[in-house]
């Protein structure tokens, strides 16, 4: 692979000039790790976006290859765990923020930062997965290693029709719960009920301003990529022992809320970590993605594949919140 030249996305910024190009590199330029990678696919995450703004604060070092998911062959390695020809997944970590990302024909990456590519999965269907799917998958593992089941009533999705919520409720449709899908989007509520939603709520039955200390018991369980005042609302609507895991920020960092759901009604707050997640847990979580929680037909419906050199053009749409379920990037062919 010596003198190889390859494509990547290339964000730089010099003085007040910051830039985003897809540009060619030598493969010497990548970091020098163990596993060297053809990557096939990647896809595009809210992360991704604000990594290609100039105050995006997600980019440590610049030039530099965002993406934070992966999913390609094993060109060369000096890992016993993976040899030339493994197809492997790798999501989190430093992956697409402070060491070179997905965004790239080829990346070079540790072998701990990757895990084989399930049976029953193909490259292209873990990356419509990826780092929304893989965070959706932990919330319902953790959710149900603290009780959750189909019997226990209702689950609520927040933000269902972004990355985490889409296939949070596929996910959770699969494994046989009664959904209830939160979303502002109402042109999207045909969408939901195709993708496994049993009810569709709005925002504002979720949030409408007001936060109690104890609301009408509602839900068993929540996963909420969305935080904030929101999250607060559905801390007191919980019912006693349930949980709610939550992931994301959008909503804000500072969640207003009071003891009381958690000495009351015993409910527990769940904390999802998808980038840290040891590889051990990660790899049982790509397991079931697999095995349990795929659904080939209900994932076309949320899919949505460019080519390599539209992805400069089509970054920029998630972060003005136009973006429904999941855009994968076919990199190479």
């Amino acid at each position: 692979m010596s003198n190889k030249t390859f494509s990547a996305l290339i964000v730089d910024k010099k003085a007040n000039q910051f830039s985003v190009e897809i540009k060619k590199l030598d493969i010497k330029q990548l970091p020098q790790e163990d596993v060297l990678i053809k990557v096939l696919y990647s896809s595009i995450n809210y992360k991704d976006a604000l990594a290609c703004i100039p105050d995006g604060k997600i980019v440590k070092a610049y030039p530099f290859i965002p993406g934070i998911d992966l999913a390609g062959i094993v060109v060369s390695s000096k890992d016993a765990r993976f040899k030339e020809g493994d197809s492997v997944i790798a999501t989190g970590y430093e992956l697409g923020v402070s060491h070179f990302g997905g965004y790239g024909e080829y990346a070079a990456l540790p072998g701990d930062w990757l895990i084989p590519l399930p049976q029953r999965l193909t490259l292209k269907e873990a990356m419509i997965f990826g780092t929304a799917g893989f965070t959706a998958a932990l919330s319902i593992h953790k959710l149900e290693e603290n009780g959750l089941t189909p019997n226990n009533g209702k689950v609520l999705v927040t933000g269902a029709t972004g990355g985490v919520g889409s296939l949070a409720v596929v996910m959770f449709s699969n494994l046989g719960y009664h959904i209830v899908a939160s979303t502002g989007k109402t042109e999207e509520h045909d969408l939901l009920r195709a993708l496994g939603a049993s009810e569709i709520i709005s925002r504002s039955d979720v949030y409408d301003g007001t936060i109690k200390s104890l609301d009408k018991q509602q839900f068993a369980a929540a996963i909420d990529p969305v935080g904030g005042s929101q999250l607060a609302a559905i801390l007191s609507k919980i019912i006693y022992g349930g949980s709610v895991a939550v992931s994301g920020l959008t909503g804000g960092a500072k969640v207003p809320t009071s003891v009381f759901p958690f000495i009351l009604r015993g409910i527990n707050l769940l904390g999802v970590d998808s980038v840290n997640c040891p590889p051990e847990k990660r790899s049982i979580i790509w397991q079931r993605i697999a095995a349990e929680m795929k659904d080939e037909k209900k994932l076309n419906l949320i899919k949505k594949e460019i080519l390599f050199g539209d992805l400069p053009d089509v970054l920029p749409q998630l972060l003005k919140g136009k973006s429904v379920g999941r855009i994968i990037i076919k990199i190479n062919a």
